[in-house]
């Protein structure tokens, strides 16, 4: 007699769960999970329906492996994501990935990107498997032009700067994600394809840029990370940022390089601070002032992170 096949109904999110049970208990991520766990249980996470109009656009600080041990930064991403109806989907841009011509992770992802070094190997373990989404880089396409073909790397997952904060305001792993490349730190060019973005906003899915509003990581006393007061160049930088965002002052912004204080200390590189642009260009109204949902310093690296409507 032939046993016949049995399919689990999620499998994507039963390897992320099989995974997860290998967190050590006393492990702050295994907290996390337990708080998450009696959380859903209390109240389910409402859906997002069309009478609940456009979800919000986010600019989101993605920290790093280590996010999944600081406690109270993870009890604010998950916060967060409870406060918004449950997205249909997620499009992500992370500071991880610069690439040109336009691109996608691969829509039924097999692996994750561990796209970092020297940390505990339990990091390098971790899964998020998540539903395929092939129909989200369909709705996708059909918003850009015709002279800028979507390319799929098909063997490309989600890198760090995209799974560590879903995995944390997420972790359930059973909603749809897909990673878009950034290809330019032009904030004119970038708040364009923001702007060809906002439609999915209007469907449910939630757009994200991930970076950190500021990431002078060579300017950092590293033997002294935890008790060395927040550098001047990172506190100027983020008291300029959420003055020109309060104001709506999109010119400011993009000026970053010359006018913001504590550059190029804030960003010896630009690839953190120029999801914002992303963020910004698919709200409804770019130069609305934005909700902070999180501010303060972590490791002296400002964590300010914004939604917009």
């Amino acid at each position: 007699m032939t046993t016949p096949p049995t399919t689990p109904a999620a499998p994507w999110s039963a390897r992320t769960a099989a995974a997860d049970r290998l967190v050590p208990a006393g492990h702050p991520f295994a907290a996390h999970l337990r708080r998450v766990e009696e959380a859903d249980r209390a109240m389910p996470h409402r859906p997002w329906t069309a009478g609940d109009g456009p979800l919000p656009s986010l600019y989101l600080g993605h920290g790093a492996p280590l996010l999944f041990e600081m406690p109270d930064w993870m009890d604010q991403l998950h916060d967060w994501a409870r406060a918004l109806p449950r997205p249909r989907a997620v499009l992500i841009v992370s500071a991880h990935w610069e690439a040109a011509p336009l691109s996608i992770s691969a829509t039924a992802p097999d692996e994750l990107v561990y796209d970092f070094g020297g940390f505990d190997p339990l990091y390098y373990r971790m899964r998020y498997d998540t539903p395929p989404a092939g129909d989200l880089a369909g709705e996708l396409a059909r918003l850009l032009p015709d002279t800028e073909p979507l390319h799929e790397h098909r063997s490309r997952g989600l890198d760090h700067g995209a799974w560590v904060p879903l995995k944390i305001m997420y972790p359930q792993a059973d909603i749809p994600v897909l990673q878009l490349s950034m290809p330019t730190h032009d904030p004119a060019r970038l708040l364009e394809l923001g702007r060809r973005l906002r439609p999915l906003r209007e469907n449910g899915v939630l757009v994200i840029g991930s970076g950190y509003l500021t990431h002078g990581l060579p300017y950092l006393d590293w033997r002294n990370l935890l008790h060395h007061p927040v550098p001047g160049w990172s506190a100027d930088f983020d008291a300029w940022a959420a003055e020109a965002l309060a104001r709506g002052d999109l010119d400011e912004l993009a000026a970053f390089r010359d006018h913001a204080p504590g550059m190029p200390f804030a960003h010896p590189t630009v690839e953190h601070f120029t999801p914002l642009f992303v963020a910004l260009g698919a709200a409804t109204d770019p130069t609305a002032a934005p909700v902070t949902t999180i501010d303060g310093f972590a490791m002296g690296l400002a964590k300010r992170s914004i939604q917009v409507a």
